[in-house]
C-alpha cells in the first residue's frame, strides 16, 4: 500500500478531522482513509460533450426575438487610384 503526507493543512481542518475521528472511534489517519475511500469510490457522472453543451444551451424561458427585415446590400466603395 502507498502512503502520502499532507503538508500545510489548515489547523481548522486538522481539528475537525480529529473531532470527526473521535466521534467515529477511529484514529485521524483511519478517518482520513475512510473519507478518501468514500469520496474516491464515487465515480463521477459520465457525460459526453454534446450532452454538456445541450444542457447549457437548452431552451429555458427563451424569448423569441423579431428579426428586422433584410435590406438590399449597398454598393461597395470604389477604391481606385484614378479618382
Amino acid at each position: 500500500m502507498a502512503s502520502i503526507t499532507i503538508r500545510n493543512l489548515d489547523d481548522d481542518i486538522k481539528q475537525r478531522l480529529r473531532v470527526r475521528a473521535a466521534e467515529h472511534g477511529r484514529s485521524m489517519e483511519e478517518e482520513a482513509r475512510e473519507i478518501l475511500r468514500r469520496v474516491m469510490g464515487e465515480a463521477p457522472p459520465t457525460r459526453n460533450l454534446a450532452a454538456a453543451i445541450r444542457a447549457r444551451v437548452a431552451p429555458s424561458d427563451r424569448t423569441d426575438l423579431e428579426l428586422p427585415a433584410r435590406e438590399p446590400m449597398r454598393e461597395p466603395p470604389q477604391l481606385g487610384m484614378n479618382d
